[in-house]
């Protein structure tokens, strides 16, 4: 992904921790809520509705073959996070997992091993690794 002046996010998700990202995000400003994928038309027309995101797609595939889409953020069931965030990979998209990231560690490093491959951002939403606490802990354990 080339650097530009905004970046445009999809959301795969349409449940609660879904709109607890949609309503922050409208605060970042160089940040485009560009479109949402549900598993069902109807969920992802509401919730762009709600958002006023301008795609709405009844199906996730739908929504990382929009090539107008740099990030996905997924907020699906924990259990379909390694499927989801491997679509996303192979689509060509970046990718922000909700926790936890997978379900274990052998698809940890399978996912790991895709965005290497493809050259692609992923990260775990885990927003407590930023807080200035965490941060310290983290130089002091690295100092040894």
């Amino acid at each position: 992904m080339m650097l530009k002046d905004k970046v445009r996010w999809g959301i795969m998700g349409t449940g609660w921790i879904a709109e607890q990202f949609a309503a922050d995000l409208a605060y970042v400003e160089n940040a485009e809520f560009l479109a949402v994928g549900s598993r069902t038309a109807s969920s992802a027309g509401e919730f762009a509705s709600k958002y006023d995101i301008p795609r709405a797609y009844g199906s996730y595939e739908e929504l990382v073959s929009d090539p107008d889409v740099d990030v996905v953020y997924i907020a699906t069931p924990h259990p379909l996070h390694r499927d989801n965030v491997m679509l996303c990979l192979q689509a060509g998209k970046a990718v922000l997992c909700e926790k936890p990231f997978t379900i274990n560690g052998d698809e940890l490093e399978e996912l790991i091993a895709a965005a290497k491959e493809h050259k692609l951002f992923l990260m775990e939403a885990m927003w407590t690794r930023f807080l200035p606490p965490i941060r310290q802990v983290r130089e002091w354990l690295s100092e040894g």
